[in-house]
């Protein structure tokens, strides 16, 4: 859901189904060279055949392509053909070739002959391509029901899928599971409520990322149809209860995937320019092993594009003297050859063509067996004019576009070309006739005009993806053809990376480029394309008969949006108001940066070998959001249910999320490989979730899987965490703090504590002065008068001190109120100015000296960067200098101004009481 638009996307993928005809089992005829065998083949999740009265097994997952009627495989022996194509009218639309294989190179065909042409049809919707752990398991039932008709252990009707079940919980004991399942608040109970399993969904499983008033939490009835779907026991449904087993195949459902199911399929806007999308690229598409020798397979193409690459290439030639048919070959190696003569296939998504050279019946050929799927002339909405857009995938939907070097001419009076060559020049030229930019045509040998003629019948097959040399970004910018792309060597482009990373960028936003794999890669080994898609090159081409690291990653990333070939760039590497500099280390501007937390449970059916297996965690990004390696421990000779539980793996700042995918591999403790999975960080659920592994090809395997617990959010700077946890939960961040308090309390005494101390010291005091009176009421006093009293020593002696401490304060204060009043009445008025001047002098220097240090701190950070920019901050930072500097100055003028007006105010109400008191004062003075 996260990054999914809400209220745009109306989910096209169908459930994975499997037609009741082949489910029941259809009859076949399957024949090789050699001989011809009747069976009787059934469809689940595995394809089972019969051969010599055993059964053999075909995982349904590996099957790369059905073909039926005269697009399968025919029979060469005549004998053969003869018993299959013999049996029926239509008996070439009976005829099915199954497909299948691991890579893309070693495949292997299982050729079939159908009783009925229906069946023949039906059986080509039988791929797998995304499918839940849930899925898999009727099929490992499947397998073990079929394998039980060679012992004589369980019958196969005993064997249901309920008591298959049974059988795979009392396997493998799930003791994580029961561990979830109680922190959902089971208490060691069997079940779960209706509202725990809601609050488990909307707590754990929800993305935070996710706006609520979009994509609010689930509410108790939507959580009531999960619990209805996968809940086989009615009296716990009729409780609003869910079992423990039924919770177990909820975490391995389709509800709760890793990544929503709107992703793999076509989400992603194919309406914008086509420069605006990564487009699944190869290279040398016809060669099976390295550049240098070995087979070239026309079997590659059709392979290459089924995996959903859109991008070929075909490296044609010259043919022989006799014929002069062109062939398609690496040159100048000793790779074989295949013909040109390549059938078009239906494509859902426009496909280009990269030829390397040309010819007269090269293009015939193109016009001939591509007919109206290859586009000739440019739409009406998309001229070939400098700063036109390119035209989008949707509306060059099932053409084929051509990229091959292209001549234009320009009408010259002395030409002596033909009326032909001189009426294509004319069409070409946009500007009427004005010289444009001359291309060099790649041919063989020959000036002859047909040769020419060749030339000018191949060019105007050429219009969107005209290739040009690069010369620089300023030349490109200038001349705003968009229609002109250009191809880079990975060398080439890396150090174009390196130099101009931004000019890249920007030039990416409206022009093509492609990127191609060093000459020295002659093993057909190929580079990281996630350096490419950094700077938005689109067609970053690979090695496709090459299965290693970025191969797997090209192959995950373009899983997802239907697996089209085509994936939207981000926002910034499409507007041109936006700059994207692809070495930042900082957040970019309008996107949220996220954290990533993965925590690797548990593995299930990893492997059938007794070996220790361990995960690798890796995340692929932008240079700073690329982080490798997180590792679990290798486990102990298990790899059927190890149990990791390991520490979360977290990868705090991811700063671009919609470039980066996330990458988990399981290995064997050796180091050979098991299984994978790619995904893309923008997408990641929180939760507990099962991912279902793939193999290198990005198969899914059968029975392979990790259980782990993720979280994904936006990133929060370590200053600013405490205070967002605040803003989210606002009631335990109180309770936090009235906790530490508590805790603080046993060390510091607090107010309430100190008061609560005092007023139990004055309650006892008070007791005390209680009881000193009742002894005073007790004891027998004699009394004095007031006169006997003021007679005594003591008591005069206390009165003629006071009365010297009153006239020396009288003398004192007459001395401050003569000072007062001779102010008032202007006397010493130039020193108390000099003195205020001094004070308001010296402030003012103080203010100076703080601007003065401000400055100074700015220029020596300006000077710090770059020099371009240097002396216009050095500028900037003066301007800046002066304007604070008058402004501080008025505000303190304006502060001082009010502090004087205030003093003289206080003044003279002082003296305003004084005058008031004296007279009394003098009084009380001279009667004592």
């Amino acid at each position: 859901m996260a990054g999914a638009k809400p209220g745009v996307h109306a989910l096209q993928l169908k459930p994975v189904s499997v037609h009741e005809a082949l489910k029941s089992g259809g009859k076949f005829i399957k024949w090789d060279e050699v001989r011809v065998k009747p069976l009787k083949l059934s469809f689940g999740c595995m394809l089972p055949f019969c051969k010599n009265e055993s059964v053999e097994v075909l995982d349904i997952s590996t099957i790369r392509d059905t073909r039926i009627g005269k697009y399968a495989k025919q029979p060469k022996d005549p004998k053969v053909r003869e018993i299959v194509s013999g049996k029926g009218d239509n008996g070439e639309g009976k005829l099915v070739s199954i497909v299948h294989g691991n890579d893309l190179v070693n495949i292997s065909f299982l050729n079939l002959y159908a009783t009925q042409e229906d069946t023949a049809k039906v059986i080509r919707d039988t791929t797998i391509l995304n499918v839940f752990p849930h899925v898999f398991l009727p099929c490992l039932s499947t397998r073990c029901s079929v394998l039980s008709l060679q012992s004589e252990g369980i019958k196969p009707d005993d064997f249901t899928w309920e008591a298959f079940q049974k059988f795979l919980d009392n396997l493998c004991l799930r003791p994580e599971i029961q561990s979830i399942f109680e922190e959902s608040g089971s208490k060691r109970k069997p079940f779960i409520s209706l509202d725990q399993l809601t609050d488990f969904i909307n707590r754990k499983q929800r993305d935070s990322r996710l706006n609520e008033v979009l994509y609010p939490p689930l509410k108790r009835e939507q959580v009531r149809l999960i619990m209805e779907k996968y809940e086989t026991n009615t009296s716990q449904l009729e409780r609003d209860q869910i079992s423990l087993q039924a919770f177990s195949r909820y975490l391995g459902g389709e509800e709760n995937g890793i990544v929503p199911p709107e992703r793999l399929d076509v989400l992603d806007d194919m309406n914008q320019p086509l420069s605006h999308y990564f487009i699944n690229s190869s290279h040398n598409t016809y060669l099976t092993v390295g550049q240098l020798t070995g087979l070239s397979s026309v079997e590659m193409y059709r392979q290459v594009l089924l995996t959903g690459c859109r991008c070929i290439e075909l490296d044609c030639w010259k043919g022989r003297p006799t014929d002069e048919e062109p062939y398609i070959t690496h040159g100048f190696t000793m790779t074989t050859e295949i013909s040109f003569k390549v059938a078009s296939l239906g494509f859902s998504s426009p496909v280009l063509l990269l030829l390397a050279k040309q010819q007269a019946k090269m293009a015939e050929y193109c016009r001939t067996i591509f007919g109206d799927a290859l586009l000739i002339d440019p739409l009406d909405k998309y001229p070939l004019v400098p700063g036109q857009p390119l035209p989008s995938p949707q509306e060059l939907m099932g053409k084929i576009l051509i990229k091959n070097k292209k001549k234009h001419h320009h009408h010259r009076p002395s030409s002596g070309g033909s009326i032909r060559r001189r009426e294509l020049g004319e069409q070409s030229s946009p500007n009427n006739g004005t010289q444009t930019h001359q291309c060099s045509i790649c041919l063989l040998q020959g000036t002859a005009s047909s040769e020419v003629n060749a030339t000018e019948e191949m060019s105007t097959l050429v219009n969107y993806i005209e290739p040009v040399k690069f010369k620089s970004f300023e030349v490109a910018t200038k001349r705003k053809k968009y229609f002109e792309m250009s191809s880079f060597v990975e060398t080439k482009g890396m150090d174009t990376l390196k130099s101009s990373p931004i000019e890249f960028v920007e030039y990416n936003k409206n022009q093509l480029s492609r990127i191609y794999p060093k000459g020295t890669r002659v093993d057909s080994s190929n580079y990281m394309p996630q350096l490419f898609w950094n700077v938005g090159c689109q067609m970053v081409a690979l090695n496709f008969q090459t299965l290693d690291l970025p191969m797997q990653l090209n192959m995950g990333v373009f899983e997802y949006n239907g697996r089209s070939g085509y994936l939207l760039k981000p926002e910034f590497m499409r507007r041109t108001d936006k700059h994207f500099d692809p070495f930042t280390e900082n957040i970019v501007d309008g996107i949220v940066a996220n954290t990533i937390k993965i925590r690797v449970i548990s593995g299930q059916f990893l492997t059938d070998k007794k070996v220790g297996v361990y995960v690798e965690v890796d995340i692929f990004g932008l240079p700073v959001d690329t982080k490798r390696k997180y590792r679990t421990k290798t486990s102990n000779g298990n790899s059927l249910d190890p149990v990791w539980d390991d520490e979360m793996f977290v990868f705090n700042k991811i700063v671009l999320p919609t470039l980066a995918s996330l990458r988990i591999a399981v290995f064997e403790e050796n180091g050979k490989f098991i299984g994978h999975r790619i995904l893309p960080v923008s997408a990641i659920r929180p939760g507990y979730h099962y991912i279902n592994l793939k193999n290198e090809l990005n198969q899914p395997l059968l029975l392979p899987s990790l259980l782990v617990y993720t979280e994904a959010q936006d990133y929060i700077p370590n200053e600013h965490q405490e205070y967002a946890e605040a803003l989210t939960n606002p009631i335990k961040h109180i309770s936090q703090l009235d906790k530490r308090e508590t805790q603080l309390a046993v060390l510091i005494e607090d107010n309430s504590e100190v008061r609560h101390v005092f007023n139990k010291k004055t309650a006892n005091r008070k007791e005390s002065c209680c009881k000193v009176r009742m002894c005073m009421l007790e004891c027998d006093l004699s009394v004095h008068s007031v006169e006997e009293l003021r007679q005594q020593k003591s008591y005069l002696k206390l009165l003629k001190k006071q009365s010297q401490e009153l006239k020396e304060l009288r003398k004192k204060h007459l001395k401050k109120v003569n000072r007062l009043n001779a102010q008032q009445n202007g006397e010493n008025t130039s020193s108390d100015t000099n003195l205020a001047c001094k004070c308001v002098c010296r402030e003012k220097k103080e203010l100076q000296k703080i601007l003065d240090r401000k400055r100074q701190n700015s220029i020596t950070e300006a000077k710090t960067r770059e020099k371009e920019k240097a002396e216009t901050e050095l500028n900037e930072i003066n301007r800046k200098h002066i304007q604070d500097s008058v402004a501080s100055i008025r505000r303190l003028e304006e502060a001082q101004s009010r502090r004087q007006d205030k003093l003289i105010l206080r003044h003279r109400e002082v003296v305003q009481h004084i005058d008031e008191e004296l007279p009394m004062v003098s009084r009380n003075i001279w009667k004592h």
